[in-house]
């Protein structure tokens, strides 16, 4: 594992030494083309990180649990991303997948819960407004407000907050060192704006992170979205229905470049501790098993995007089957 997060760091900080040191020296136009670029390529990058930061927090980054949650802790923090916090709460996804009440992310809601503005936003306008929101602010309107993250009782169901709902007793210190972590990096952060300015720390980090943060909801709203999916009620949902009920899909090259995580989806739901230089070898040993239960998509990524977002709005039961429970 520390060899991919190794390699994934020195690719990294080729892309940040040859932005700072070149183009500074580039003709006024070209810049327009380099940074771009850069932002580009460096989101892909650190969205590669992210994936094997998330790995620590499923115990599968090393044999060491403590060994585990530091380098979790130090990575998830440099990206913004409260590691403990969202290690239980990613963690509680993982156990209740497909669960139409208690499944964290991405819970489709029933026609009869879709509010008056809704047939609104079924346009092509209202679609590219939606995804736009979606994937420029939804993960962090998620991790600070819960937003379209499964009800909670009993308080303000916050990533930060660690007398939120969403933790027990035993998890609420290691919310506060997710908190210590996050804002070690913001000091950090706000140093490094008072010496290069913010424009700097814009151009060098923010706009990548904002690519790794959309990747981040791209990737996860079409691996749990999608036609053929079911989804369950209580009386018929248990843990191997709803690890089937996710979905592989193929990005290309950008596959490699964020560790699989995009196209062995379905044997990281059935083997979550498998670390991901496995899941490749784990697919294809699963794929004759499962037969028709695998799920796969190789429509190309943004036109699967757009169709997932015009057609899987919301889910009626099941209406050919005498089982109520299951969900389309």
């Amino acid at each position: 594992s520390f060899s991919y997060l190794i390699w994934d760091i020195i690719i990294a900080s080729c892309f940040y030494y040859v932005a700072t040191t070149y183009f500074p020296l580039l003709p006024h136009p070209l810049s327009y083309f380099a940074w771009p670029l850069y932002w580009a390529c460096q989101g892909c990058v650190l969205t590669g990180v992210w994936v094997i930061a998330h790995e620590c927090g499923h115990h599968a980054f090393s044999d060491y649990q403590w060994l585990d949650d530091t380098v979790g802790l130090i990575f998830h923090s440099f990206l913004l991303v409260p590691y403990f916090s969202w290690k239980y709460s990613h963690r509680r996804h993982h156990s209740n997948t497909g669960s139409l009440e208690r499944d964290e992310v991405f819970v489709p809601k029933k026609k009869s819960d879709i509010k008056w503005y809704g047939k609104y936003l079924n346009n092509p306008l209202g679609r590219t407004v939606m995804l736009t929101v979606q994937f420029t602010l939804g993960w962090p309107l998620y991790l600070a407000f819960n937003v379209s993250g499964r009800p909670y009782d009993g308080g303000f169901a916050c990533h930060f907050h660690p007398n939120a709902p969403i933790y027990n007793d035993r998890e609420r210190l290691q919310i506060y060192i997710s908190d210590a972590g996050i804002l070690a990096v913001c000091y950090g952060l706000y140093r490094y704006a008072a010496v290069q300015g913010v424009a700097s720390m814009v151009c060098f980090y923010g706009v990548p992170l904002l690519i790794v943060n959309g990747f981040l909801v791209l990737i996860t709203y079409l691996q749990h979205t999608h036609p053929s999916l079911p989804h369950y009620d209580s009386s018929e949902w248990d843990w191997l229905r709803g690890a089937l009920a996710t979905v592989d899909r193929d990005y290309g090259i950008l596959n490699k470049v964020f560790h699989n995580i995009t196209d062995t989806h379905v044997a990281h739901h059935l083997f979550s501790t498998m670390p991901h230089y496995h899941a490749m070898e784990a697919t294809k040993a699963i794929k004759p098993i499962l037969g028709e239960y695998y799920q796969f998509d190789g429509t190309p990524v943004v036109k699967a995007m757009w169709r997932e977002a015009k057609e899987c709005i919301y889910v009626e039961p099941d209406r050919q089957g005498e089982k109520k429970g299951v969900f389309w």
